[in-house]
């Protein structure tokens, strides 16, 4: 049976590599945080990225370089993988809207929507149903939304202020933006050549009622690779879900 919606889901995507990823030193003093493996997986951040953005049909990647862009770039020069990738490094700094708007600018098809994440992101969800989700909202842009456990332990009360219960590591109540997205064909027009677009795009498609927030489903895994403890955390996370 043919899928109505497949002709309006992106088959390109672009991912954000050019951190500094400074928490995460030593492991970042010699590759880019993508390229830091998670102990057990066998492989680095960007590989499973890609391998899940292939899963999820694109065929076209554009991957924003910056710190240690070279062993980057060879790595994916000598991989075997998935899709077809661009790597572009930034002429100079320009901010992680102005970044989005270079690495945009080499995307195979501009009139068609595109994804993108951040590259230190390790997580699997139905990007299909993001992209449907996306456009039933005639949305210009859609941010995924997680709930990451709290490092913290929380206490449960009644109306008259007696605890109840002790809740170990809870969800978050708000959702939190996951760093990963799918825009529409013109949003790379509206973000800022140098800058911020999270403190400029966003809030003005917000206020427009163009932005929209895709949680991501309960049970997926999503987890942003920040400091040497998420490397921890996460290896004993995929470990108990045997990925």
């Amino acid at each position: 049976m043919t899928d109505p919606n497949a002709a309006s889901r992106p088959v390109q995507a672009v991912v954000l590599a050019g951190g500094q990823g400074s928490r995460l030193r030593p492991y970042t003093d010699d590759r880019p945080k993508p390229m830091v493996e998670i102990p057990g997986t066998g492989t680095p951040i960007i590989g499973h990225q890609l391998a899940w953005l292939a899963e999820e049909g694109v065929t076209d990647v554009v991957v924003s370089c910056g710190h240690l862009a070279e062993v980057l770039q060879q790595w994916l020069e000598s991989a075997d993988l998935p899709v077809s990738v661009t790597t572009v490094v930034e002429p100079e700094p320009l901010g992680r809207g102005g970044g989005l708007k270079y690495a945009a600018k080499h995307l195979p098809h501009p009139d068609r929507p595109w994804y993108a994440t951040n590259g230190d992101i390790w997580t699997r969800f139905s990007l299909r149903e993001m992209a449907d989700f996306h456009t039933e909202r005639d949305a210009v842009a859609t941010l995924a939304l997680a709930r990451p456990r709290l490092p913290w332990g929380a206490v449960q009360t009644d109306d008259f202020g007696r605890i109840t219960d002790f809740i170990e590591a809870p969800p978050t109540t708000h959702g939190i933006n996951a760093g990963v997205y799918v825009f529409s064909s013109g949003f790379a027009e509206l973000l800022p050549s140098l800058g911020d677009h999270e403190r400029s795009t966003f809030p003005r498609l917000a206020r427009e009622r163009r932005l929209a927030g895709y949680p991501i489903p309960q049970g997926a895994y999503w987890r942003a690779i920040d400091t040497a403890k998420d490397l921890t955390e996460a290896a004993k996370e995929l470990a108990a879900l045997g990925r």
